[in-house]
């Protein structure tokens, strides 16, 4: 049972099949990406809080620790 290959399409060809599935995208408004990075703006400043307070717990666990050897 040999398998057949399949043959490789053209420079022109590739490029029209790049541009036909490029017009399938749903591209986002303006509105739409203002509103994501905001949002994601401030995730990421309530996951930067989180994180530097878990550090500075973890640091002052450490510390204390310390001063008991």
């Amino acid at each position: 049972m040999a398998e057949q290959k399949k043959s490789k399409p053209s420079v022109a060809e590739f490029v029209n099949q790049v541009r036909t599935e490029t017009s399938k995208v749903v591209w986002p408004t303006r509105e739409e990406t203002v509103r994501t990075a905001i949002f994601v703006f401030i995730f990421m400043v309530l996951l930067a809080l989180f994180f530097f307070g878990v550090d500075s717990l973890f640091n002052a666990v450490v510390n204390f620790l310390l001063t008991l050897a």
